[in-house]
């Protein structure tokens, strides 16, 4: 049979390193992006069908079919004549390296800008051949953008692109990009703090998440910044809310997104330079390029292969119930079961696998569970477990509690090593002989419950 297979992580802990540092314990990663568009955005001069209608000081603007927009074609003027040089001289006047996601026709309309980023030893990224969306295209369409924007990039700038960034995405973009197999990173996700793998025909890519909110872009949206003090406002606490996170041993990364022919504007550039100024302000903060981020995530933290090949979901009917029947005594129509609910990455840890499984032991007739319930050997019947919990002074009373236990309920006492390490058993038992035989049904139940956990936390 074909199982259903849920394609999206939304977890994100399967493969992921349990515990990351950044170079020299760094509490945070600050990584700042500079979009280059201008002179790669919708337009008739560019063989385009219409006028650009996104991202500018025209709020609402909408392209116009066959027509150029004079006030549009300026305003990104405006970002490759002034702009881009404002933000140049901020960067370099602090010393730090930019990432550039470059339209590739862009950088090639610009050869002194690009002369500037290479001589800063700026990363220049791809953000494809043209600022169009993608989403229309087919995938053979789509490819070959991606395929002219490699070759133009490389021709532009001497080198291949190491990392992407389409923006205007479509659903097969990050696996367009994947299949060329020369980029080692892409940013086409908002999904994370941290860079993460992902799998295109069993082979992994790394993603470096990008961001849309500490992003300059919500100048020019509704409801989006409307001052330079508030992107300072939301990127200092954006900025805190991670540090602090850091100190607690849990650093992350911060992407802040910019645009020439916005945040370079005289009045929106002290805003980023306020910002600037105030993470200097802080020891232990890291400001690289994408690709230094890239660099270190594939030394430090490569994909788990093993894992990978490991994973439930991946795993025929037969193995998968082969590997798992004993996670439930004497219920291996549960695991049964469970093969074929919509299992999919968040399945494949512990916890994750574990709640499948009990939504079917918890949906099952009353009859099924019963029955389950009857069929468990119970803690008494494994002297070594008794001896482990029971001091042996008490196991005679604790056995004698456990046969009447038993035959009150119809099954035996089960207890979690969990909740036995954490609780007197013999008054639990005690306590729980108390009970009517509804609340110790469904007692059990958990028990069960968390004992599948135990186990299953050791084959996971």
């Amino acid at each position: 049979m074909n199982p259903k297979r849920y394609p999206r992580d939304l977890s994100g802990n399967f493969c992921q390193p349990k515990q990351i540092k950044w170079p020299n314990n760094a509490k945070i990663a600050v990584q700042f992006v500079l979009n280059y568009e201008e002179g790669g955005e919708n337009c008739l001069l560019h063989g385009d069908t219409q006028s650009e209608g996104f991202l500018s000081e025209i709020i609402n603007a909408v392209p116009w079919p066959n027509q150029r927009h004079w006030n549009m074609e300026s305003i990104y003027e405006y970002g490759a004549r002034s702009g881009f040089w404002r933000i140049f001289d901020l960067f370099t006047e602090y010393d730090i390296p930019v990432t550039v996601y470059g339209i590739a026709t862009a950088l090639a309309r610009s050869p002194e800008q690009v002369y500037a980023m290479q001589s800063a030893n700026w990363e220049i990224a791809s953000h494809g051949y043209k600022w169009i969306e993608h989403k229309d295209l087919s995938q053979h369409e789509e490819e070959e953008q991606i395929k002219k924007a490699i070759d133009l990039h490389t021709a532009v700038t001497g080198n291949p692109p190491k990392g992407w960034y389409t923006g205007r995405a479509s659903i097969n973009s990050v696996d367009l990009v994947c299949k060329q197999g020369i980029l080692d990173y892409v940013s086409d996700s908002y999904a994370d703090d941290l860079p993460y793998w992902h799998l295109y025909r069993d082979k992994p890519h790394l993603i470096i998440p990008y961001t849309l909110d500490a992003n300059d872009m919500r100048f020019a949206n509704v409801q989006g910044f409307n001052s330079g003090d508030q992107f300072y406002t939301y990127l200092k606490d954006s900025f805190d809310s991670l540090y602090r996170e850091g100190e607690k041993g849990k650093p992350k990364m911060l992407s802040i997104g910019l645009h020439c022919r916005l945040i370079g504007r005289p009045g929106r550039i002290e805003s980023l330079n306020k910002f600037l100024s105030y993470i200097k302000g802080f020891k232990n903060v890291w400001c690289p390029r994408r690709i230094d981020i890239s660099d270190y995530w594939h030394a430090q933290y490569p994909f788990d292969i093993g894992s990978w090949k490991a994973r439930a979901t991946a795993l025929s009917e037969q193995s998968f119930i082969s590997k798992f029947s004993d996670i439930f005594e004497n219920g291996s129509w549960i695991i049964e079961e469970a093969f074929k609910l919509e299992l999919g990455p968040s399945h494949n840890t512990s916890i994750g696998l574990h709640n499948a499984f009990c939504r079917i032991f918890r949906t099952a007739s009353l009859e099924n569970k019963k029955e389950l319930l009857q069929s468990q050997s119970g803690m008494f019947e494994n002297y070594s477990v008794m001896k482990m919990y029971i001091a042996k002074k008490d196991e005679d009373i604790a056995k004698t509690f456990g046969l009447e236990y038993a035959k009150k309920f119809g099954f035996k006492y089960t207890l979690s090593n969990t909740d036995a390490k954490n609780c007197d058993v013999l008054e639990n038992l005690k306590e729980r002989l108390q009970n009517d035989y509804a609340t110790e049904f469904t007692n059990c139940c958990r028990q069960i419950e968390k004992i599948a956990l135990e186990k299953l936390s050791k084959i996971i």
